[in-house]
């Protein structure tokens, strides 16, 4: 089967970072015989500037018909006064609705070598390797009503959070099925003792579990307490499975948890295609850092990890997932460290195209 990926390096520092991947696919072909059949489109900024808009229909079709698409980074304050409509996330939103990504991967894991970055006791976040399962496709940031209007001699601001069973259905079951690979646990959240759509979501996660997956361990948090209990223990959890906006907040809650944002990759999965791989898009968690954009500072660690889970989830490849996780962890262990890893306790200073030659190098090492 070929392997399709379309690469949308977007702006500020993505174009960097995904240079860095682009070492990793090379080598993935050269080393282990595993072919990409690789594309390049805008997305953002430089869409907008290129074609006035942050995504093109042209580029919204190569992204539909690939296996996998991997995203660097979109938007900065160059375009912050564009209409609402045509700023850069809006082209990211797009590729999430359109392609019914409903399912992002965050996951939250700390590399041994830098537990003392994190905010937290070294104690309390070693070793941590959790999920969190946002839904990512409804709720609060796509329902309807929503806007600015106006009331009387006011203006009220409008966002509406609305969810089918369907939909709370099918992330339920999205995280059951990575529990039984991971340490069997789900906790849920929601806000079940204010909001109706949290009581429904507590019904249908529950119902799920009890007809399809009672051999998991199902438990239920309100998200307020959730958050709480992340700064508190991280490690209780395994898979936590909530709503979009919760998700949003828990996720990078849990992404300082392991001490850079710039670290941290994330999948968004839909439905299957006809080829039986799930419609996916992969990107890092962080920004698009304009302020460091061309200065070989940016550390490509979450990036290349993002092609990691691609090849977990989308290209069948877990075992070369594996290496490419144990490469990183290697080069981390030996001392490199980009400007966001840089601490009290030394390290070897490196910079963006440093840190992927490295990380090729430790996957050379494991052959």
């Amino acid at each position: 089967m070929t392997n399709t990926l379309l690469i949308l390096p977007g702006d500020g520092i993505g174009p960097e970072v995904m240079a860095e991947v682009r070492k990793i696919i090379d080598w993935m072909g050269a080393r282990r015989g595993l072919v990409f059949e690789v594309s390049e489109d805008l997305v953002g900024g430089c869409s907008y500037d290129a074609h006035g808009t942050p995504l093109t229909d042209a580029a919204m079709a190569k992204a539909q018909s690939v296996d996998a698409v991997l995203l660097g980074a979109v938007g900065g304050p160059k375009w912050d006064d564009l209409p609402f409509e045509v700023k850069p996330e809006r082209g990211l939103l797009r590729l999430r609705k359109e392609m019914d990504l409903y399912a992002n991967l965050r996951p939250a894991k700390c590399f041994d070598a830098l537990a003392d970055f994190s905010s937290m006791k070294r104690e309390v976040v070693a070793g941590l390797d959790i999920m969190i399962l946002r839904e990512l496709t409804s709720g609060i940031y796509f329902g309807e009503p929503r806007g600015i209007f106006e009331e009387g001699n006011e203006r009220v601001g409008i966002n509406t959070q609305r969810y089918t069973e369907s939909e709370i259905a099918r992330i339920a079951r999205t995280g059951f099925e990575l529990a039984r690979k991971r340490d069997n646990r789900v906790c849920s959240m929601e806000k079940a003792n204010v909001m109706e759509s949290g009581v429904l979501w507590r019904q249908v996660v529950t119902e799920i579990h009890d007809a399809e997956y009672p051999d998991v361990e199902l438990s239920h948090m309100y998200a307020d307490a959730g958050a709480m209990q992340l700064s508190r223990r991280p490690k209780q959890f395994d898979v936590i499975v909530t709503d979009n906006l919760f998700g949003d907040i828990l996720s990078d809650l849990a992404a300082m948890l392991t001490g850079s944002l710039g670290m941290l990759p994330s999948a968004s999965l839909g439905a299957p295609m006809e080829n039986g791989r799930p419609k996916a898009l992969y990107e890092p968690v962080h920004g698009s850092a304009p302020d460091i954009a061309g200065q070989g500072k940016a550390n490509p660690i979450a990036c290349i990890l993002s092609f990691a889970m691609a090849l977990r989830y989308s290209f069948d490849a877990g075992a070369e997932a594996d290496r490419l996780e144990a490469a990183v962890e290697k080069v981390l262990a030996d001392g490199l460290r980009t400007a966001d890893l840089t601490g009290p306790e030394g390290g070897t200073p490196v910079g963006t195209a440093e840190m992927g030659d490295a990380i090729v190098a430790a996957l050379d090492a494991s052959l």
